[in-house]
């Protein structure tokens, strides 16, 4: 993509916590920034990714089905330290370019989600490389405050909710294979978050603001909730004969729920942390 276009993507992005407006409005986008092969200058890029269980998201070097390989790709076979924004947190990664049948069947997998990358190798005698990228720190969030931090959070999870349940409409009667990672991938990014919040952050707010113990107990509780409606979609995703219907409407009740308990928190929690 022309420079100035990159451009005007990446400080929208940055200024909007990760979302565009325009052709990317929707999509998985982050911030790639790579070293130059020969300037050793940083190079940042917007570029898609595929979610893939939460250890390493996946990036396609498709350059819209040209013949030479994206300049990202060059600069990171040769240094393949990168570091990676995707709205929340900004953080150092390690690049894998996959081979073999990880490759085959990484790619397989988008194309089954989305035929356009079908379309771009078919532009091309190259193969089209798919890359990992492996987070090694992700730090904290990109925010002013612990309060406004919360609410980044929470509003990726609603934001890749959102993405899912479109994916789930848009999907035939059986789910395939990159939705189920789609799915499975929120179920253990939410199972983190909420472990985090119980052994950290409640941990601390209950420790200096003891008339907030019946706040807590209702946010533990419905932690407990979701953790049982996270479960329930996690079975569904990974039936051998999944069904969309079914699916949906577990994505549909982990959705009304987590988005009430969402709301509660931000409610409750944000004035406490940001007064802190």
């Amino acid at each position: 993509m022309p420079n100035d276009f990159n451009q005007q993507i990446i400080d929208e992005f940055r200024t909007n916590a990760g979302r565009v407006r325009g052709p990317f409005e929707g999509a998985r986008l982050i911030l790639l920034t790579t070293t130059g092969a020969r300037s050793g200058a940083p190079h940042t890029t917007p570029v898609g990714y595929l979610p893939d269980g939460g250890e390493r998201i996946l990036v396609i070097a498709s350059a819209g089905g040209a013949d030479r390989h994206p300049d990202w790709l060059h600069n990171l076979v040769a240094d393949p330290t990168v570091t990676v924004e995707d709205g929340v947190f900004t953080y150092p990664a390690r690049a894998e370019v996959l081979t073999g049948v990880d490759r085959d069947q990484v790619f397989a997998r988008a194309v089954e989600a989305d035929p356009g990358w079908a379309a771009y190798q078919a532009k091309t005698e190259r193969v089209i490389p798919v890359v990992a990228l492996h987070p090694q720190d992700a730090g904290p969030p990109a925010a002013a405050s612990w309060g406004a931090a919360l609410r980044l959070i929470h509003d990726a999870f609603r934001r890749e909710l959102a993405l899912i349940r479109d994916e789930v409409e848009r999907s035939g009667a059986t789910l395939g294979a990159q939705l189920r990672v789609n799915c499975l991938t929120l179920c253990a990014g939410l199972h983190a978050h909420h472990t985090h919040e119980d052994a950290g952050m409640f941990v601390g707010i209950g420790a200096q603001r003891p008339d907030l113990a019946d706040v807590l107990d209702r946010l533990r509780a419905e932690h407990r909730r979701v953790a049982e409606l996270v479960g329930e979609l996690q079975q569904a995703v990974t039936a051998t004969d999944a069904d969309r219907d079914e699916v949906r409407e577990r994505v549909a009740r982990l959705v009304a729920d987590l988005e009430a308990h969402l709301a509660y928190e931000e409610e409750q929690l944000i004035p406490v942390l940001d007064a802190a």
